[in-house]
């Protein structure tokens, strides 16, 4: 049985108007408009525009669903929609979280010295869990991989007779570090995972940090060594104590070959730690995306820490969330957006609902727009898969563009005569679904308008120009807008756990602060309020403000305002070096009686007969011992 749903656009695609309204000399025709040369419009529009009744072609935006397929967890299966560019279709997909479901947890295990208390602990304490998380699934499968750090200098100690045991030192037999060790494969057996546990020795490196995310990223990759079964419930739980090296540290061991994102495992040891780079934080989270694969970690020593990480495990696999792909030929074409429906009666604004209960149901609205066609103009089929994470069902939608009709003998919706981009504003709609779906970027004249002030890259290349304008690209990270795709909400420093601190846009990945802030994440004030000293100069007029403090122009100088400086001379030595006060001594201490010290002391010293009471707080007493 199918179920369909249609939408009618209307086409006004008869050569024969043409012709007509040229040999009339009609002034208004369907070609007049704010887009000349669309012929795709509403009924009442075609009409106005002088496009006869007779020359109206119908093209329908067709919903189908296929419900003969059966489904315990996702459906609808199968959808087929038909659209035309700037049409759009919404359907509903519900997913139903059951009471038992299979989960596939993978150990992943931080092995170096300093975790030998954790790894003694999960050898008595990691079955136990593993049997607590049966409470959760009826059908658990289990692996488990170790990891340390880069085999290399200066990562470890590769003097010949550390490298196989770097605990030599200690007297203790220890395995050779490793960057990944995949030990042992997915199983149900908890015999056997209970035996590899207790059989793991620890290891040893040199630096803090370890190489946690370039394990991650293997055993998320390399699915057929792992086990991960397609139809479960993904956990990769990482166990450690210390942090992880991140891309561009392997510079430090002369390695600059950035990480390609593939399985390098050879007999189950990853034999790429040598040869390239530490992933990225944000190609780790791609690859754990593509692979529906949610991470854990467990950092802490306390015991009941490790109890933590099942209740933690527990509000994930209560999680319903949805993936949307659409084919890479055709992922710049389209737009999708999601809504779910949560069982309390919430809308989530991303697209997930936690909590959900055995037997509860969430219901995803998901609308698909046609942005553009293809470069030929042809009609094409394109595959979208609705896909809820971690789980073994999945919504396959398959839609089919009509982009000819019966418009010329170049079978498309515009009069090639004319531009296909004429009269359309400047600017752009930056990634937000346009009004005139009918735009088609192989206008390279427009082109120009996409791209910013000394750049000769269309949107930032992060967009496409279509007739003029640009359409950001989806980033699975954030939201990428402005007028040339120059923003971004993702990839600036962040303070306080706000991107720019909350106060600036980030652009290009630099932070563009709003007024009064500066600095690579807009934490310093512009303002110099703060380093103005008592006397209302900026750091005394020995310095410069820099993020609200004084930087001193003479190392000399110190202070909040640069007004101490223990090595400087006093006003009282240099009156003293340049003998004013010994003249006074010598002759007298009035300008009547020493005449003869002008020529020492009348650019330094003003006379006065009495000085009760005019001496300001900002004057200072020199005293010079005589006999």
């Amino acid at each position: 049985m199918s179920i369909i749903f249609t939408t009618i656009l209307l086409l006004c695609c008869s050569e024969l108007s043409f012709l007509l309204c040229r040999l009339h000399d009609f002034v208004t025709d369907f070609q007049d408009g704010s887009w000349p040369g669309q012929r795709c419009d509403l009924p009442v529009n075609l009409l106005r525009k002088g496009c006869g009744p007779e020359f109206l072609e119908q093209s329908e935006v067709k919903v189908e669903v296929n419900a003969t397929i059966g489904s315990t967890q996702v459906s609808p299966r199968d959808i087929n929609i038909t659209l035309r560019p700037g049409s759009e279709a919404s359907f509903i997909v519900a997913v139903k979280q059951l009471e038992r479901y299979p989960v596939d947890l993978y150990y992943l295990v931080d092995v170096s010295a300093s975790m030998q208390e954790n790894l003694d602990h999960l050898k008595t304490v990691g079955v136990a869990l593993s049997l607590r998380m049966t409470e959760h699934s009826s059908d658990l499968w289990l692996g488990f991989g170790s990891f340390v750090d880069k085999p290399v200098s200066p990562y470890i100690n590769v003097h010949p007779s550390k490298i196989n045991n770097p605990c030599s030192d200690y007297e203790i037999r220890c395995r050779p570090a490793h960057g990944f060790h995949h030990v042992l494969s997915m199983t149900g057996n908890m015999t056997e995972f209970t035996r590899v546990i207790k059989r793991q020795r620890i290891s040893g490196n040199m630096d803090t940090p370890e190489g946690g995310l370039d394990a991650m990223l293997q055993a998320a990759v390399c699915q057929k060594a792992v086990g991960w079964r397609p139809q479960a419930k993904r956990l990769l739980l990482l166990m450690t104590d210390q942090p992880s090296h991140l891309a561009l540290d392997s510079r430090l061991a002369g390695i600059v070959t950035p990480h390609d994102g593939l399985c390098h495992l050879e007999n189950n040891i990853y034999t790429g730690s040598t040869r390239m780079d530490h992933p990225s934080v944000g190609q780790l989270s791609d690859k754990l995306l593509d692979n529906h694969i949610y991470s854990i970690f467990a950092v802490e020593k306390q015991q009941y820490q490790w109890y933590e990480v099942i209740s933690n495990t527990a509000r994930l696999l209560s999680e319903v969330a949805l993936s949307v792909s659409v084919e890479d030929k055709a992922v710049s074409r389209y737009w999708v957006s999601v809504s779910p429906l949560c069982p309390d009666g919430s809308t989530a604004k991303d697209q997930s609902c936690s909590g959900v209960q055995p037997d509860q149901t969430v219901y995803f609205n998901i609308t698909i727009g046609l942005r553009s066609c293809p470069d030929n103009g042809e009609d094409e089929d394109v595959q979208v898969m609705v896909r809820p994470v971690g789980y073994n069902e999945s919504t396959v939608i398959r839609i089919h563009s009509k982009c000819s009709c019966s418009c010329g003998p170049e079978k498309r919706c515009h009069d090639d005569s004319q531009s296909q981009c004429a009269g359309t504003q400047d600017g752009a709609s930056q990634g937000q679904k346009p009004d005139h779906g009918l735009t088609d970027d192989s206008n390279g004249d427009s082109n120009w308008k996409c791209r910013a002030d000394g750049s000769d890259v269309d949107c930032s290349g992060r967009g496409v120009c279509e007739c003029g304008r640009c359409v950001c690209e989806q980033n699975r990270l954030g939201t990428v807008y402005g007028k040339y795709c120059e923003i971004d909400d993702f990839s600036c420093p962040y303070e306080g756990g706000l991107m720019c601190g909350g106060r600036g846009v980030c652009v290009l990945g630099e932070c563009v602060c709003e007024d009064g802030w500066t600095g690579d994440s807009c934490t310093c004030h512009v303002s110099t309020a703060t380093c103005q000293s008592a006397s209302g100069l900026v750091c005394s007029g020995r310095g410069r403000c820099e993020c609200g403090k004084c930087v001193c122009d003479d190392p000399r100088y110190s202070g909040d305002f640069c007004e101490r400086c223990p090595a400087c001379q006093s006003t009282c030595q240099s009156y003293w070096y340049l003998s004013c006060v010994d003249c006074h001594l010598s002759h007298g201490l009035t300008q009547k009686e020493a005449g003869h010290c002008n020529n020492t002391c009348a650019p330094l010293v003003g006379y006065m007969d009495d000085v009760s009471g005019k001496i300001s707080l900002a004057s200072g007493i020199c005293s010079e011992p005589t006999e």
